[in-house]
């Protein structure tokens, strides 16, 4: 496994240990905004970066509850991920890139590989692909995106290399890899995104890198998603990209972050690309799994760190793909983070940097569609723990 200077200067030996009951499990899980609900969701993990900690939470009743177990981590945590086997948890720290499984009845998380990193890099984002033999992966300040090669079974390395493959950009923010396994793309920052043709199949993964320029010459790709596979369809319908600088201000919006949305087949920007989305920077873009609406969480907008969520309706007239934005746009904490979608397709969620509080969750309101009710409001630790991402079971 390939050793890195700094990584070593930051972190000369790292172990991870779980432990339970370290923090408070959460207690308000009802009543923000919407009212409450009765709903109960699957289970998800939230990294707290400023305690060190993975929370594994669930809903129940409309009330956030804890897992029953928590993994205290000793280096700072960066990214987590769910194997699509929903078997495998990857998380991401300045000491290397940990798996955890995942017990399937209880979702609690069990640290495997002898506590050791299965690679030192702090990796940025991550994802597995859907064969769940391909850990993709890359970190900030690298001209590489790396694939490493795990067994499907374990979890743990197939073999000691990492295939690389050479970036345009060392500006890395996010990484995709599309639903029908064929395509990854990773969002540069003011690089770009970065489109890699994927065959879990070969030694090395990756094609040729091509690239997609930003939108406005100031701007910079921070974010990037896949529509799900459609019913009875063999690929996405779209991909998207969201960037800072990507609409002019206005008298009335000052605004100028964008979600630009491409045709996959054609990877050609769609009519009215790109979209406005109320704020400054799309750090996070959730295609619902549906097909039918996508959202995109702004860190900030120009009016303060209180960050919102704005939602689009997705359609086909004569075969011509179009985004349709909803008629209001949702708010969410201070600084979110990111959203995910629980595997009962009953509730978004969101997770606040700044708390105010750590985590919100909606559900998909019966008379406007699309809408996002807020209907749990809920801490994840002993504040402040800084929430920076989430990940759930599938």
């Amino acid at each position: 496994m390939r050793t890195r200077y700094w990584v070593c200067l930051a972190m000369a030996a790292v172990c991870l240990t779980g432990c339970s009951g370290f923090w408070k499990a959460p207690s308000n899980g009802g009543g923000g905004g919407g009212g409450g609900t009765t709903l109960s969701s699957g289970d998800f993990y939230v990294v707290n970066s400023a305690t060190n900690e993975i929370a594994g939470l669930y809903v129940k009743a409309g009330t956030v509850t804890a897992l029953g177990t928590s993994s205290k981590l000793s280096a700072a945590p960066i990214a987590i991920t769910v194997a699509p086997n929903n078997a495998f948890l990857y998380v991401s720290t300045l000491g290397g890139i940990f798996v955890y499984t995942i017990d399937g009845s209880t979702g609690q998380l069990t640290l495997g590989n002898s506590g050791q990193p299965i690679s030192s890099d702090p990796a940025t984002s991550m994802q597995v692909d859907s064969t769940n033999a391909w850990l993709v992966e890359g970190f900030s300040g690298t001209s590489n995106l790396f694939a490493i090669h795990v067994n499907p079974s374990t979890g743990l390395l197939q073999s000691n290399q990492e295939q690389p493959v050479a970036l345009p950009s060392s500006g890395i923010r996010q990484v995709a890899i599309s639903p029908d396994n064929t395509t990854v793309l990773v969002a540069m920052g003011t690089g770009g995104t970065a489109t890699i043709p994927f065959n879990a199949g070969n030694a090395n993964p990756f094609g040729s890198v091509g690239t997609l320029g930003v939108k406005g010459s100031a701007g910079a790709a921070i974010s990037v998603a896949f529509d799900p596979i459609p019913s009875g369809g063999t690929a996405p319908r779209l991909f998207y990209i969201g960037e800072t600088v990507a609409v002019a201000a206005t008298t009335s919006d000052a605004n100028t972050g964008g979600l630009r949305a491409f045709d996959y087949s054609t990877k050609q920007e769609i009519t009215g690309s790109p979209f406005r989305i109320g704020g400054l920077a799309p750090y996070s873009i959730l295609p619902f799994s549906d097909g039918n609406y996508v959202y995109v969480v702004n860190r900030q907008t120009a009016s303060g760190n209180t960050g919102v969520i704005a939602g689009f309706s997705i359609a086909t007239t004569n075969n011509v793909l179009a985004l349709t934005a909803l008629g209001s746009m949702f708010n969410a904490g201070t600084n979110p983070q990111m959203l995910v979608e629980d595997n009962t397709k009953q509730f978004v969620f969101a997770v606040n940097f700044g708390g105010s509080p750590d985590l919100l969750g909606y559900t998909i309101d019966t008379t406007n569609a699309g809408y996002l009710d807020k209907v749990v409001s809920s801490q994840t630790g002993t504040d402040p723990v800084q929430a920076s991402a989430i990940a759930a079971v599938h």
